[in-house]
């Protein structure tokens, strides 16, 4: 039995929905696109009902009801607003409120519009997306402004990061998102410069196989990796623990945003990821 919430993504057959509510799904995201009639919704939420489950009516720019596109011509925000305000109506007529309502389209602007008009005509919770966003690079960044800009503004309950990639980098770049808003605290956060002439060590691997070894600590840190006098002190007076690059191959190492030793020809990365996971760990005992 999965320790996760189970949520089933139905679309066309709803008797997929029904057996899903019966065999344990926590929630059952139907398309109003697909789902077929309202009868066949009924059906849907007397199973969900019946099973303790909730909703997610999951309005989408790709798939909008027939009637609405007829309305509309072409998917816009306020096609997708109102196939959301349609379906709300067939759940609430229903005596049925346990439900969240997502409008997501692949285009940000379409789907910010649609969320900020949505919000203010209804409380249900709302569950935030870009669709089809692309892959890693391209989809992470259209799903920052998105997802970012509205969480900004206090729109939003959950949030799903769509992109060509394995789940688990979805789930990554979500709670990056998240950690990067200040709406979750939790791992390692570096802080670290960009590649320029000025640097004493080699930061971009340095970082790239900090990150990679760190995954697994949860306990909040944060960590800066610069590499010059210019910004590093500065820099290093914000975090736990940070270094600073100098000539030489010698380096400051900061404590608690404050001076504490130099190292000289260290091999950094078991170095740093050693007294990372030492602060972290200390960190962790103080605060129980």
């Amino acid at each position: 039995k999965s320790k996760v919430p189970i949520i089933a993504d139905i679309h066309f057959h709803y008797k997929r929905a029904l057996e899903a509510a019966e065999n344990g799904a926590s929630c059952l995201r139907i398309n109003p696109g697909n789902i077929g009639s309202d009868e066949k919704v009924k059906e849907v939420i007397k199973a969900a009902k019946n099973n303790n489950a909730s909703i997610r009516i999951g309005v989408n720019a790709g798939s909008l009801e027939k009637e609405i596109l007829d309305k509309y011509s072409e998917p816009n925000p306020k096609a997708l607003v109102e196939s959301a305000i349609l379906n709300m109506k067939i759940l609430e007529d229903n005596d049925f409120t346990n439900f969240k309502i997502s409008v997501k389209a692949s285009d940000v602007f379409m789907a910010m519009k649609a969320y900020e008009e949505l919000s203010s005509l209804c409380d249900y919770p709302l569950h935030l997306g870009i669709t089809e966003a692309g892959g890693k690079r391209t989809g992470s960044i259209k799903s920052s402004i998105g997802i970012g800009n509205l969480l900004l503004q206090g729109i939003g309950d959950t949030i799903r990061v769509s992109l060509s990639d394995e789940p688990e980098e979805e789930v990554r770049v979500g709670f990056e998102i998240l950690k990067s808003l200040g709406l979750r605290n939790r791992g390692i956060t570096i802080i670290s410069c960009p590649s320029c002439a000025r640097q004493q060590f080699p930061v971009i691997e340095t970082v790239k196989k900090l990150e990679k070894a760190l995954e697994d600590v949860t306990n909040p840190l944060t960590v800066s990796i610069i590499g010059c006098v210019v910004n590093g002190p500065g820099e290093a007076t914000m975090t736990e623990i940070g270094i600073t690059g100098g000539g030489n191959n010698t380096h400051m190492i900061y404590i608690d945003g404050k001076k504490n030793h130099r190292i000289k020809d260290v091999d950094l990365i078991p170095y740093l990821e050693k007294i990372i996971r030492e602060k972290s760990s200390s960190c962790k005992e103080n605060n129980h």
